[in-house]
């Protein structure tokens, strides 16, 4: 057994909750898509700490704004957890959707949710850590460049993204041609009140606002008008190299 007792509990649950049995007192309501092909199909939701489920109801007036840059759009779904707005990006016309999830938990989960939904062929899911990855999976030339970038870091890393910060320069490889494109669109959830400080790549665009959270919304610059910088190394997109949860103490 981990020694990690939450740990523990978290890993019980999810098989439990694969194999039909009975329901944790972590459980949440079960989440689901809401609109599109794949419109009322239920998803697993991660039971533990590290993941932040977004509501039905924040969800649809999110998307709502985001219809017509979700047609035929590729999709990246950055701090992913088990999925929910990649899917119901990819169900409302999306073309296809990466997800970057480093929670082995939560990754299960995901795995799960695509196979229980049958797109395999238009959803890679990537255990990778975001303040490392280069975002290009290799052999996965179709499902770049992305179009639509959800990013929704844990809350407390957000005051800590900074000029020289390990996800501020993610968020500069995020900008790269070949990985994003010009009038890319990014959108940032984060605590309400929440100061921002993101590399000049990324013009800011307007801000949704929901109970607790909102939403930065974001669009790549030019390419003209970003430096140039060292490329980091492409990375496997091998399931099996998820790594340990960050605690949660």
């Amino acid at each position: 057994m981990p020694a990690n007792p939450e740990f523990a509990t978290r890993l019980n649950f999810i098989r439990g909750r694969i194999h039909g049995a009975s329901v944790s007192p972590f459980q949440k309501l079960p989440m689901r898509i809401i609109r599109g092909r794949l419109g009322k199909r239920k998803l697993l939701s991660n039971p533990g700490l590290t993941t932040r489920p977004i509501t039905d109801r924040v969800k649809e007036s999110l998307f709502e704004f985001l219809e017509d840059d979700l047609v035929d759009a590729r999709i990246v779904d950055i701090f992913a957890g088990t999925g929910t707005l990649g899917l119901e990006g990819l169900s409302r016309q999306g073309h296809s959707v990466v997800f970057i999830e480093r929670d082995r938990l939560a990754v299960e989960l995901l795995k799960k949710n695509i196979e229980h939904l049958k797109v395999q062929d238009e959803a890679l899911c990537w255990a990778n850590d975001v303040e490392r990855t280069s975002f290009r999976p290799k052999n996965c030339d179709d499902f770049l460049p992305y179009d639509v970038c959800f990013f929704d870091p844990p809350y407390k890393l957000v005051p800590k993204i900074r000029d020289g910060a390990k996800l501020y320069k993610s968020l500069q490889r995020l900008a790269r041609d070949g990985v994003t494109r010009e009038g890319s669109l990014l959108l940032f959830r984060t605590p309400r009140e929440s100061e921002l400080e993101l590399p000049p790549e990324w013009e800011f665009e307007r801000k949704t606002e929901y109970a607790t959270m909102e939403v930065h919304w974001f669009r790549r610059r030019p390419s003209e008008l970003i430096e140039p910088e060292e490329p980091a190394a492409e990375q496997p997109a091998d399931i099996e190299s998820a790594v340990e949860p960050e605690s949660t103490s």
